[in-house]
């Protein structure tokens, strides 16, 4: 009997050894693929950037309405969507101000459809998915520096995570936040953050006229950013039970777990950029006003 329980826990630890293998796999996979087509766009200019981040924020919106209200197309779907599909043409065709309105206008209809089901949430989500893709496409849309800063966030973002991921699981040790984010650690973070920081710095070797310092200083805090993005998605799925968005993206589960970090770092990225040059975002954001 002993031998037979043995043999069955080696079994079940190799089975999940297994299973994990392959989800890495799938990850690592997946996310090549996604990390390749992503910068393609970004490089072929402000119209396919704006393309692809509508073709990802309305599969945003649609995880919103599943997440929120358990609802897979429902009218406030519907006005989600549309509205944020607007606000991303307005953006495109350089009328952000009159996008902001839009969005506006989107989140108080969607709040007023849902006042029995969650509306406070459900409308959240307009000004959730709608200012990040205003922020990305406004940032694109800089002649000079445009591409180079839109790469820049996806590097902060995808640095801290895949950092923060390899530290955490290495070093171990104290939680983050146990009751958010059960497997985060203050290594992880520490080590995506510090991670940040230096390839932000380095990436200043690629701008003309950008100082290591203050790119490094920004990816330092863009990197806490993305991390703080990271721990509020986290902590709205435990609060609403589930543990992904959707599935749709193999082994990584939806695309609001994947771009959790990146609406965060490219809302805060656009805000700074605003104060210091609104005609020339990407710029002040690489280089300074």
């Amino acid at each position: 009997m002993p031998d037979d329980i043995a043999q069955n826990d080696i079994a079940r630890k190799a089975a999940a050894a297994s299973a994990s293998s392959r989800n890495l796999r799938q990850r690592v996979g997946s996310g090549i693929v996604m990390a390749a087509l992503a910068l393609a766009l970004v490089y072929a200019g402000p119209i396919p950037t704006a393309l692809m981040i509508l073709v990802a924020a309305l599969v945003m919106c649609w995880e919103w309405g599943h997440l929120i209200r358990a609802a897979a197309a429902d009218l406030a779907f519907g006005v989600h969507a549309v509205c944020v599909a607007a606000v991303i043409g307005l953006t495109a065709g350089t009328q952000s101000v009159l996008a902001l309105a839009v969005l506006l206008v989107g989140t108080i209809c969607v709040y007023m459809l849902t006042l029995s089901k969650r509306p406070l949430l459900s409308a959240l989500g307009v000004p959730y998915v709608g200012l990040a893709a205003t922020a990305l496409i406004w940032m694109r849309l800089d002649a000079t520096h445009g591409f180079a800063a839109v790469v820049f966030l996806l590097l902060v973002v995808a640095t801290t995570d895949t950092l923060a991921f390899a530290f955490g699981r290495t070093i171990g040790g104290a939680k983050l936040w146990p009751s958010v984010s059960p497997n985060k650690t203050w290594a992880g973070f520490l080590g995506g953050v510090g991670s940040s920081a230096l390839v932000s710095a380095a990436f200043a070797s690629a701008i003309p006229g950008a100082s290591f310092l203050r790119l490094g200083i920004i990816g330092l805090l863009l990197g806490i950013i993305a991390q703080g993005g990271d721990l509020a998605e986290s902590g709205l799925k435990r609060f609403l039970g589930v543990k992904d968005a959707s599935s749709i993206i193999p082994g990584h589960g939806g695309v609001m777990d994947r771009m959790d970090g990146v609406v965060t770092v490219a809302v805060a990225a656009a805000i700074y950029a605003l104060v210091l040059n609104a005609t020339a975002p990407a710029t002040a954001l690489l280089i300074g006003g």
